[in-house]
């Protein structure tokens, strides 16, 4: 049986409330939505029903969900939540409901299943890069060239996977 693994979008855009499908969310996800219905009475008939299941990955899916993401240079772009929400895909091998285009180019990184919930979704999968537009070098990371001092800017290297490495 398919499932589901929402971020907080999700539940922003009231996705679990309209449903009968499985879903899943982490702890630190559920701590940061659980005031959007007022008294709790929404949010507790779902867990009741099963239709919800609050959950913590594993700390060994975390570490994963940390490496792919530093592979494709979406790391400081990703909450603890973000982080989390991944690493349960990962563990389960769930469908991510998600708009954030961090967790999804990650998540397609991966190879996992991702939904846009209120958007196309990407249609871009990449690997970030930071270059600099002054001597044109690319760098891994960083605000600042090492080699002539002008600020960083960064890319995204269209089709390229975190396998991958840049030119």
């Amino acid at each position: 049986m398919d499932f589901r693994i929402l971020d907080a979008s999700a539940f922003y855009a009231g996705v679990p409330f309209g449903s009968s499908e499985e879903c899943y969310t982490t702890t630190v996800v559920f701590d940061e939505i659980k005031h959007i219905k007022k008294n709790h009475e929404a949010l507790e008939t779902l867990m009741e029903t099963n239709r919800l299941k609050i959950r913590a990955p594993d700390e060994e899916f975390i570490q994963k969900a940390i490496e792919e993401a530093k592979k494709t240079g979406d790391y400081p772009q990703l909450s603890k939540q973000d982080l989390s929400i991944l690493a349960l895909a990962i563990q389960l091998d769930g469908q991510i409901i998600s708009d954030d285009f961090a967790i999804s180019n990650v998540a397609k990184n991966l190879g996992l299943k991702i939904s846009p919930i209120m958007t196309q979704g990407i249609s871009d999968v990449g690997k970030w890069i930071h270059y600099c537009p002054g001597c044109h070098s690319n760098h891994k990371s960083g605000k600042e060239c090492p080699s002539c001092g002008t600020p960083l800017k960064r890319k995204l290297l269209k089709g390229q996977t975190s396998a991958q490495s840049p030119e």
